[in-house]
């Protein structure tokens, strides 16, 4: 198609990375799009992920690729506390941005992006697949259609294995001052899935607890210190008027993965994963209704059938983002997850964050 957007990736590894693994399937799968550059840490890798993406250009700055005038949306997709100002360069540069997940280290961080692209008339996109589920946006929608009548309450329950060796590159987790932690990683992409669908909160107060005090490097066999939570509980009410509460448990050899939980007045609607994989479970959606009959389970219509061909997955989460993204960057129109969506999901995790320190609750702006 001559009139492709043109793609470069910073972060685009030749053999591993959420960026090989999810990012090249989907861009690859979509006719709206080229990927034109890469960047990486030195010119041989960046040059072995160029053969592997199909790019015709490989630079070991991404500050090069962000000035290469053939390169029209820059995906950025290196962990966060590793980015140094890619993402306002990018802006400055002129390109549509989509950046992978947390935005941010805080709210104010966001709201500053989200500003400057706005500002700069680019389109942007988050990493906050996790809504176009087909399961999660038939929850949406059934709720909106008042299957079960006014709701009254939502819950949300995630539990993730996890394990007690890991590699150094994903020391930053386990630091509360690099952004990436589990309340960031795990509460950002499981609190917007559950607002989404539920609607959001409009206050809340909050929990957090280390249980973990210590994990090994697997690389190094040293122990270091875990200054981030890993037992995560939030509870306030929705705009709605209906009580929420989310609660994250992570740690030891097993996990049950997501349970959501909404209750109307005319029955009850519950989402369940099969397993415990954070962005692209298979899920179960099962509906009571108020005379107290057996829950029967939903099935989901062809309409909602993910983007690309087969089961849902991260790859076409992703895919559905970028294929709303190129249409955004050539009418003009909303869309969502961008960096609006980005930072309502930061000040909510910000204000679970203080609350949790302060002790009070805390009332959150549309």
């Amino acid at each position: 198609m001559a009139d492709r957007i043109r793609v470069g990736v910073v972060g685009a590894h030749a053999e591993r990375g959420w960026a090989r693994g999810i990012h090249l399937p989907a861009l690859s799968a979509l006719d709206d799009f080229e990927i034109v550059a890469v960047a990486g840490t030195s010119g041989g890798s960046a040059q072995a992920a160029a053969a592997v993406w199909g790019a015709g250009r490989a630079y070991d700055d991404a500050h090069a690729l962000l000035a290469d005038p053939e390169v029209e949306l820059v995906t950025v997709a290196v962990q966060l506390p590793r980015r140094d100002g890619l993402v306002e360069a990018a802006i400055e540069a002129g390109k549509h941005v989509y950046c992978e997940w947390p935005l941010a280290r805080d709210a104010a961080t966001a709201e500053r992006f989200e500003a400057k692209a706005r500002a700069a008339g680019v389109r942007h996109a988050v990493g906050l697949q996790s809504r176009h589920h087909p399961s999660v946006r038939l929850l949406r929608d059934l709720l909106a259609q008042g299957l079960i009548g006014e709701v009254l309450s939502a819950s949300l329950l995630y539990s993730l294995s996890t394990p007690e060796v890991w590699s150094t590159r994903y020391a930053a987790l386990f630091d509360r001052t690099q952004g990436v932690n589990h309340v960031a990683v795990v509460g950002g992409h499981s609190l917007d899935m559950f607002q989404y669908a539920v609607g959001e909160f409009a206050e809340v107060s909050a929990t957090l607890t280390t249980r973990i005090d210590r994990v090994t490097m697997e690389e190094t066999g040293e122990r270091i210190e875990v200054t981030s939570p890993d037992q995560i509980v939030a509870g306030g009410l929705l705009r709605s008027g209906a009580a929420a509460s989310a609660h994250f448990m992570t740690g030891g050899p097993r996990g049950d993965g997501f349970r959501i939980e909404v209750h109307g007045r005319a029955g009850r609607l519950v989402l369940v994963s099969s397993d415990d994989s954070l962005v692209g479970p298979r899920f179960t959606l099962t509906h009571a209704t108020a005379n107290g009959t057996p829950a029967v389970e939903v099935p989901v219509p062809d309409a909602y059938r993910p983007l690309l061909p087969g089961p849902p997955s991260p790859v076409s989460n992703v895919a559905q983002v970028y294929s709303d993204l190129a249409a955004a960057i050539r009418t003009g129109d909303a869309f969502g997850p961008d960096f609006t969506t980005a930072v309502r999901t930061h000040r909510l995790l910000d204000a679970i964050k203080s609350t949790a320190e302060h002790g009070h609750r805390e009332t959150l702006t549309p």
